[in-house]
This record gives C-alpha cells, sequence and structure tokens, in this order.
C-alpha cells in the first residue's frame, strides 16, 4: 500500500541485511533523501487534501494505541485457578457440608473459605497493576497538532493523523507521529523517553548513512511522544499509531508474557507435591479405617480431619506477609517493590543488567582530565580538597597555565550558578564547575561579543572585559582551535612555539579513555573592540585541554564488586557510544574486554546470542528490541535475570526480565508502570542492597516453610496415629487426640503467632559473600523432607503420651467410663503440643546454627509471640464458653510438670540434627580442601 510506510523501514530490514543502496523503497526512512520519500507518500508543501486524508484515515485507522484489555471479572477468577486454591476449596466445601451434617467444623470452613478470598483479592490487585503499562504509553499521545491540509495551517485532533501529513512543530510542541523532518531551524528534541539519553538532539534534514541506526541516532527522524525544546521545524509524517515507535514498544509490552517468578515456580511445584501426599496420606487413611471396620462417617471424618490438619492453610498468608515486610523494609533503603515476589526475586538473582547513565554514573559531564603548559594534570571533583594532581596536590593559584585554562573555559560559557548549582548545557556546565574548583570567579567580568558555537564550524568564541582588558576566549574541536593558534605556555607563564602534533596525540590519548575533549585558547588585546568576527580568530594562545566523562558514582563501583562477591554477573546496557561504554566499565570493574553494539547484534540469530551473553558484558547503541532480547536470552540460558530502565523504550525488557527495576527520579510513568520495583535514588547501589534483602526474605521463608510443614505434619501424624492404634487401643476409637476445632486452632492462631516472629530474626552475616541459590532449586529437598519426619515424630509424641498417659483411666473394658476425665487429657495433650512447639521453635530461628550460638532474648518478637500464645491458651481451658467450642476443660495442677517435659523431644531432635549436618558439611569441606591440596 503506497500511503503506508512499514515499521520495519523505520530501523532497516528485519533481518539486518544491508539493503540495495539503488533501491530508495528498500532504504530505511531516515537514509532516503527527503523529496523522495515525499513524493513516495504523495505529499507536498501543501499538505494532504481533506478528502486524501480522509481515506487515508479509513485505511491506517486512528492515530492512536488501542488494545483489548482485559475484563476485571476474568482477571479475578483467574486466582482460582491454583493448586493450593483448589484443593482449599474443596476442603471448604467438605468441611461445610459436614457442618451442615452436624459436625463441629464451622470454624474450618470459616477460615479455609476466608483464605482463599483474602489471596484472591490480593493477586487481583497486584496482577491489575500490570495493565498500567499500556495505560501510560496511551497517556503519552498527544491530543492535538498542527498542519497543513488544503494548502492551510490547521489545529486538528492528533488521532485523525495520517502518512502523508505535514506537520508544523515549535518549541514546547509534543511530536505526534513518526515523522521526518523537511525543514529545520535550531530545531532540537528531548528523546529522552524514548532513549533513556538526556542532552536533547538536534535535528537535520539530510539523509543519513546506515541500515541499522537505533533511534537515538536517527537524527533526522522526530519519534511520536518526544518534546520539542528548542526551535521550529516541518516534517512528514510516515508513521502513525501502532506503526509508531512507541507504538512497536507498546506492541512488545503487550505481547510480554508475565512470567512467574523463580519463587512463584518454586511454591507452585511446592504445593502440588503437598497436595499430592496429603491427599495420598487422607485416601490412605479412610480406606485404613474402612478395612479396620470402621463406619464411613468414622473414617470419613478422620480422612477429612487429617487433611485439614496436614493443609497448612496460613501459608500463603506467610508468604505474603514475609514479602511484604521485606518490601518495607527495602522502601527504607530506597526500593520500592510493586509486585510481592520481586521482594525475594532479587536474592536469587544472577545478572543485573543496568543502564549506565544515572545508574552506574553520576548522570553529569565532569572534567576529570586537564593538559596545560606541557603538563598532565588529573581532577578529583567536588568534594575534594585538593581537586588538582600531578604528582601531588597543586593550587592552580601558583600554575599559571593552568590558571588561564580553567579561566577560558570559565568564560567562554553560557552556563551560569555557583558552586552546586550551576545550570545549563552539560559541557558547560563540567567547564564551569571545573574553573569553579580552581578558584575562577566571574565577578568584574563584562561579556561584549559572542560567536555561538556551531556544528559546522565546531568553536565558540568570546570577546569580554576583565580588570580594564580585553580577551578572547575559545573553545572547540582540538584540530578547529589549534588552527587558531600559533604559541603555547610553556608552563612558566611564557609563550613557546606551538607544537600541533604532541597536543594531537595528547588529545588522542584522552579520547582513548573516552573522555570527551575540547581545546581552549585566548588573547589578550592591545586595542579595544565591540564585536567580534571569525577573521579575528588567529594568531592565539593554546591554553590546553580538558577531557571529561560521566564518571561512574564511587557507590556503584563499590556495588559492582559485591556483586561480584555475591556471584552476580553485572551487565551494562546503554545509549552511548562502545568506547565510553567500555571506558566507564573497566573504571566500575566490569569485563569490557568486549563491547557490541545493537547492529551487531542484529546480526545474530537466537543460538549465536544465547552464546554471546555469556561471555559479553557491554552492549551499547542498542534498540528496545535489544535490550528485550539479552534478557530473554540470559533467561533461556538460566539465569535470573534484573533489568534496569528509565525510559519508554525500556519498558519491554523490563517486562522480559525476571525482575524489572525502574528509576524513580529519571524514569518515565511507562518505565515504571512496567516494573517490579522502582529505586528513589536510582543508585545501582540500592539494588545490591535490595539484593541482600531478598536473600534474608529467602531465607526467612525457608524457616516459615520448615517450621509450618513440620508442625503441620505432627497433627496428621496424630490423627494417623489415632485411627491405626484404634484397633488394639480403644481409647483412639472414642476420640482423636486433638478435636478438628482445636487443630484449626493450632493451624491458625499457633502459625500465626509463632511463625511471624521468624521473619523478624537478624540478617545473619555473609548473605553477600555467597552466590545466588539456583534458579531451579526445589523447596521439597532432602532437608525438608528429614525435617518434616523428624520433628513430626518429635511434636506428635508428646501428645500421643500426655493422652494415653492422663485418660487412659477414663476407659474401662473399651468403653468410655468418665468422658470429662478424657476431655482433660486431649486438653493436656492440647498444651503438650504448644509446648513441643515452643522447643522446635527457639531453635528454628536458624536454619543450620545450634540455638546454642545466639541470645535467646534477641528476638523480643518471637518471646511475644509465645507469651501471647501461652495467654490465649488460657482462654478455652479457663472460660466455659470457650472450653464449651474447643471441647476443654481445666486439669490438675500436678500434671503441669510433665507438659512441660514436652518442650525437649523436639528440641534435642532438631538440635542433634544440625549437629550431624555441620559434621557432615565439615567433612566435605576439608575433602574439598585437600583434593585442591593435592591438586597444586
Amino acid at each position: 500500500m503506497p500511503d503506508q510506510v512499514s515499521i520495519i523501514s523505520i530501523h532497516g530490514s528485519a533481518s539486518g541485511a544491508v539493503a540495495d543502496p539503488s533501491d530508495e523503497s528498500a532504504l530505511p526512512v531516515y537514509a532516503r533523501r527527503v523529496d523522495d520519500l515525499v513524493a513516495e507518500l504523495r505529499t507536498g508543501d501543501a499538505g494532504l487534501t481533506s478528502s486524501d486524508a480522509e481515506r487515508r484515515l479509513a485505511e491506517t485507522g486512528p492515530n492512536e494505541i488501542v488494545f483489548k484489555k482485559t475484563p476485571a471479572w476474568v482477571r479475578f477468577l483467574r486466582q482460582f485457578n491454583d493448586p493450593m486454591v483448589i484443593i482449599l476449596l474443596i476442603t471448604g466445601v467438605v468441611t461445610g457440608v459436614l457442618t451442615a451434617l452436624g459436625s463441629h467444623m464451622l470454624p474450618d470452613t470459616i477460615v479455609i473459605l476466608g483464605v482463599v478470598l483474602l489471596n484472591s483479592i490480593l493477586g487481583f490487585v497486584q496482577e491489575g497493576k500490570a495493565e498500567g503499562a499500556l495505560d501510560a504509553l496511551r497517556s503519552m499521545m498527544v491530543q492535538e497538532c498542527m498542519v497543513i491540509r488544503d494548502g492551510r495551517e490547521v489545529r486538528i485532533p492528533a488521532r485523525d493523523l495520517v502518512p502523508g501529513d505535514v506537520v508544523l512543530l515549535e518549541s514546547g510542541d509534543k511530536i505526534p507521529a513518526d515523522v521526518r523532518f523537511m525543514q529545520v531551524n535550531n530545531l532540537h528534541v528531548d528523546e529522552s523517553s524514548l532513549t533513556g539519553e538526556s542532552i536533547p538532539v538536534r535535528k537535520v534534514t539530510e539523509a543519513l548513512e546506515g541500515t541499522d541506526l537505533v533511534p537515538g541516532d536517527q537524527r533526522n527522524t522526530g519519534f511520536s511522544g518526544t518534546f520539542v525544546t528548542q526551535g521550529t521545524g516541518r516534517a512528514v509524517v510516515f508513521a502513525t499509531g501502532r506503526g509508531t515507535v512507541f507504538g512497536q514498544i507498546a506492541d512488545m509490552v503487550n505481547e510480554a508474557a508475565v512470567e512467574s517468578t523463580p519463587l512463584e515456580r518454586q511454591m507452585k511445584t511446592f504445593v502440588g507435591s503437598l497436595i499430592v501426599a496429603i491427599l495420598i496420606v487422607g485416601s490412605f487413611n479412610f480406606l485404613y479405617g474402612l478395612y479396620l471396620g470402621y463406619e464411613m462417617s468414622y473414617s470419613f471424618l478422620g480422612g477429612v480431619s487429617l487433611v485439614v490438619a496436614a493443609i497448612p492453610e496460613m501459608l500463603p498468608a506467610l508468604v505474603t506477609s514475609i514479602l511484604a515486610l521485606s518490601g518495607v523494609v527495602m522502601a527504607r533503603r530506597k526500593a520500592l517493590i510493586r509486585r510481592l515476589p520481586a521482594a525475594e526475586t532479587l536474592g536469587a538473582t544472577s545478572v543485573i543488567c543496568s543502564d549506565k547513565t544515572g545508574t552506574l554514573t553520576e548522570n553529569r559531564m565532569t572534567v576529570t582530565r586537564v593538559y596545560a603548559g606541557c603538563v598532565l594534570y588529573e581532577v578529583e571533583g567536588e568534594g575534594s580538597e585538593v581537586p588538582f594532581r600531578h604528582h601531588g596536590p597543586v593550587d592552580p593559584a601558583t600554575q599559571p597555565a593552568l590558571r588561564d585554562l580553567l579561566e577560558t573555559g570559565f568564560f567562554c560559557n553560557n552556563a551560569s550558578g555557583g558552586a552546586g548549582a550551576v545550570t545549563g548545557d552539560p559541557t558547560e556546565v563540567a567547564l564551569r564547575v571545573s574553573g569553579l574548583l580552581g578558584g575562577v570567579r566571574g565577578d568584574g567580568v563584562r561579556r561584549i561579543a559572542e560567536i555561538p558555537f556551531d556544528s559546522a564550524t565546531k568553536y565558540m568564541a568570546v570577546l569580554v572585559e576583565r580588570e580594564g582588558e580585553q580577551r578572547i576566549y575559545v573553545k572547540g574541536a582540538p584540530e578547529v582551535v589549534l588552527g587558531m593558534c600559533s604559541e603555547e605556555d610553556n608552563g612558566a607563564g611564557h609563550a613557546q612555539p606551538l607544537e600541533h602534533d604532541r597536543i594531537l596525540a595528547q588529545a588522542a590519548h584522552f579520547g582513548d579513555d573516552a573522555l570527551r575533549t575540547l581545546a581552549f585558547a585566548f588573547q589578550r588585546l592591545d586595542e579595544p573592540r565591540t564585536e567580534l568576527t571569525e577573521a579575528e580568530l588567529h594568531g592565539l594562545r593554546f591554553a590546553g585541554l580538558q577531557g571529561m566523562i560521566d564518571p561512574p558514582k564511587p557507590s556503584a563501583i563499590e556495588a559492582v564488586a559485591a556483586c561480584r562477591r555475591a556471584g552476580i554477573r553485572t551487565v551494562m546496557i546503554t545509549g552511548d557510544h562502545p568506547g565510553t561504554a567500555r571506558a566507564v566499565a573497566r573504571q566500575l570493574g566490569i569485563d569490557a574486554d568486549e563491547a557490541l553494539t545493537g547492529a551487531d547484534l542484529s546480526k545474530l540469530d537466537e543460538a549465536a546470542l544465547r552464546q554471546t551473553v555469556e561471555r559479553v558484558s557491554v552492549y551499547a547503541r542498542v534498540a528496545p528490541e535489544h535490550k528485550k532480547a539479552i534478557a530473554e536470552a540470559l533467561r533461556e540460558n538460566g539465569h535470573v535475570v534484573a533489568m534496569t530502565g528509565d525510559g519508554v523504550n525500556d519498558a519491554p525488557a523490563l517486562k522480559a526480565a525476571d525482575i524489572g527495576v525502574a528509576m524513580g527520579r529519571a524514569g518515565t510513568e511507562v518505565a515504571k508502570e512496567a516494573s517490579d520495583m522502582v529505586l528513589e535514588d536510582d543508585d545501582f547501589a540500592t539494588i545490591v542492597a535490595a539484593v541482600e534483602e531478598g536473600r534474608h526474605a529467602w531465607n526467612n521463608l525457608q524457616k516459615a516453610i520448615l517450621y509450618t510443614l513440620p508442625t503441620n505434619a505432627a497433627q496428621a501424624l496424630l490423627i494417623m496415629g489415632a485411627i491405626i492404634m484404634a484397633a488394639t487401643m480403644p481409647i483412639f476409637a472414642t476420640r482423636f487426640v486433638l478435636e478438628p476445632v482445636q487443630i484449626l486452632w493450632v493451624n491458625l492462631l499457633d502459625s500465626v503467632l509463632l511463625t511471624m516472629p521468624l521473619m523478624m530474626e537478624r540478617k545473619e552475616q555473609g548473605l553477600l559473600d555467597v552466590p545466588p541459590r539456583p534458579a531451579r532449586s526445589r523447596i521439597i529437598n532432602r532437608l525438608f523432607i528429614q525435617r518434616v519426619v523428624i520433628i513430626g515424630a518429635a511434636i506428635c509424641a508428646p501428645g500421643f503420651f500426655l493422652y494415653l498417659h492422663f485418660g487412659g483411666a477414663a476407659m474401662s473394658q473399651g468403653q468410655l467410663v468418665d468422658p470429662l476425665l478424657l476431655t482433660q487429657a486431649q486438653t493436656a495433650a492440647f498444651w503438650g503440643i504448644l509446648i513441643a512447639h515452643f522447643g522446635y521453635l527457639v531453635s528454628a530461628r536458624s536454619i543450620h546454627r545450634s540455638a546454642f550460638s545466639f541470645s535467646p532474648f534477641s528476638n523480643r518478637w518471637l518471646l511475644a509471640g509465645m507469651a501471647i500464645s501461652i495467654g490465649i491458651r488460657f482462654i478455652p481451658t479457663l472460660v466455659p464458653e470457650a472450653a464449651a467450642l474447643f471441647r476443654t476443660a481445666e486439669f490438675p495442677l500436678e500434671w503441669w510438670p510433665l507438659i512441660l517435659l514436652s518442650f525437649f523431644p523436639s528440641f534435642i531432635a532438631i538440635e542433634i540434627d544440625k549437629l550431624l549436618r555441620r559434621g557432615s558439611r565439615g567433612r566435605v569441606a576439608a575433602g574439598s580442601e585437600e583434593l585442591a591440596r593435592e591438586a597444586a
């Protein structure tokens, strides 16, 4: 269709192959002559006619981004498509039916269904946030724009724009579609929302060479949603709506599947295995009861009670609470969690892909090296007492050549402001700051004339009056400024003949370190002047060179080193030039032996890309699709990937990574909406701090699961053991050790009061000194199975013993003769189980360390939880109404010593298990060291 231009033509061919230069239509838009493009779009200076625009609008559709939104009720119902939720729903329905038939399981039903509803609401709210990125993209579309229609300037709704329309732009306008500039007058466009680069781009009309230029290099093209900061222009529309670069990004965001995090995948596998095991055991319990000849109602009630006892109803709420608490702690460290599982995902991260500008660097150009009077000086920057150094501290006031250089950069400059508050062009701000560091001040200086910087001439010159004397100051490209000079300072304040080759070699050394290098010259005038022309710029004295760069943040250098110690690889992905990227990467400690550009990546197939991302850690001049492809390739290789970004172009990659990290200060709303975490301070070091918190969250989660599941197993063993022993011990056929409502109490209140304090444990030492856990590690491992079996048995054993010891006398010849005594025995077992939980809890504070290695009073939340558990347990023991509900009874005081001994079986069992494991690990470590010595 001649009126439409494929999005592929913006960047080049889809395969990355070089188009035939003789075939104009095969070239990308930026590589074509503007007259040819205008002719192809069948338009001109007079724009389109109204009838032609209407016809094209019918063919191309409105200039807007439209996607079908998932209905809220569908998103809500999706929350129930989870194994844990389904089994809880089934259990809730069964207990509800049993309640209707007269069983005392109404509290079970209410709690189970309440937990399901709460988690479904939380999931619904979180999923709703995921669509915010598309909403933010839609909000960036322009409402109205000025176009030429029927030869007249008219303002129309931007949604009515079509390819071929001619739009008029001026300072402050937002570009309404993707356009190719036909005429420009000092036109600068802020494309930071798209490319992440903060410096406005000066636009041109000439065709550009290349077939794989990223948007940041397409200087003759304007992109929908970017801002005109200066000048005016006229442009022809070649892509609208979803055909624009923004539209393409929106498609990538929309197509990016919301991948589950490592924790979500592990929990899904864990819950699935757990449910299968519980159902098998529950079914066995039911069938075995029938086999022993029990009534079906008794066997079924036993099976359901076992399932209710074994299912950790509060586990989803506990996981949510642990992640929420981690999110609160991370927020205090300037990392805002938008999606709860992300709080833990950081702990498993093995690769962090980071932007350069503002995240790893200071986001301000800074002079770091100067050359004056044949001497090279290093500049340490603001905050240093002696910023200039040459084999030691240097005072510029004692170095005439250095002083002249700094004064030239300071006065040939349009930046303004004093120390700490300089504003203007980033390059000129850097030069003014270096002058301020050298003690230069602008008092008593009056500018008389100026030749502004021009990209064609590559220099700027000013004529100033200072202390009754006129001077010319010039700055610009080294080769240009040197052409204006005839002498240079010899370092002692005297002139000597200019040595072009030595100075150009020095400028080349600056360039090798990716420093943006400017040369400076000046001249003192004997006769006063009122204007300045190019003809007067000759015979100047060369003042020197100043090299600047956006330097790495000191905190980022330390953070990259911390990542290396923690087994996390840092990858830099930037829109900057490869040389600059490699130089900054080397300073940061990132492997910079090889750097690839977006054009290089376009030539790789999927298999080659997966191999490449394993060895390359620096990428430059990349487009949105490249950044997304890097994240996907790393994930395909089994890495857990964190990706940072701030621009609209970063949104697809943020969604494609395991965890997307947006910048809070410099980030666009699109990037923030697409992310899982937002950095308030835009600092890479904050990510590393969040990684530590994420690993702490995983440790707490392990502790919670390793505490909750063995205690649930103990309740299940109480029921299963009772059914198995009922054939030979009638006391178990009369009643279970614990009533279902008591089991619910243990699963609900004790789980909350005793598990939640585990989240408040202090971070263990050395969290960032070990590699991240494997992405495919499983929660159900050998440690988990052993703990469930050992601790489950150690907790239920006191329950059986107390029930039999105190309740045995309630039975006579297989008949119940003292119901009260049996109820008292159940109550004693009810208390014994709690005390046994305490024994396990005090050691469960650490997975591997002995309870004797830390203070029992260091976690006051744990002590409070135990105290509250004891306090509320007296309610059903002493209050008659509560006793009737929970089927408890007050028992003799002399029973307490035996009940309190229930503390020790679980405590001793877990301590022995830890001791054996530490010994095993020690032998393995010693063996590894011995093998290492033999290999050496």
